[in-house]
């Protein structure tokens, strides 16, 4: 993964969001997507935290997006790796980085969002494991 490759993806995937055009995020991902993330618990009801195949993922977005009409991300850093890139960026539940892996293609096979937990929480006697 090359500096301008993850730069386009990063760019690319924050717009996508901010058109609020499903079709042109999931573009984003091959058909056997595997996505982990908290709020999949809470949108999506699955207890797992993970969604599997990109109509689940379509379903989920569709979702999060019927309850945040107004969803706007601000993109904060990129990180790029041998076939992986982690965005970093602002929105509505605070700063979050997705990581995500590529298949040869160039499409996202695996994905984990991470949410800020805040020097706030570790303060408070919470841990990281």
């Amino acid at each position: 993964m090359t500096a301008e490759q993850a730069a386009a993806f990063a760019n690319d995937w924050i717009a996508a969001w901010n058109a609020h055009d499903i079709d042109r995020v999931v573009a984003h991902y091959s058909d056997d997507i595997e996505l982990s993330s908290p709020v999949i618990v809470q949108v999506a009801g699955e207890p797992s935290g993970t969604l599997r195949g990109k109509q689940a993922l379509r379903d989920y977005f569709a979702k999060a997006l019927a309850r945040l009409p107004d969803l706007r991300f601000e993109l904060a850093h990129v990180f790029a790796g041998i076939d992986n890139v982690a965005l970093c960026y602002r929105g509505p539940r605070g700063l979050v980085t997705e990581v995500y892996r590529f298949d040869p293609d160039g499409l996202a096979y695996a994905a984990a969002a991470l949410y800020d937990i805040g020097p706030d929480k570790l303060a408070n006697g919470a841990t990281i494991r």
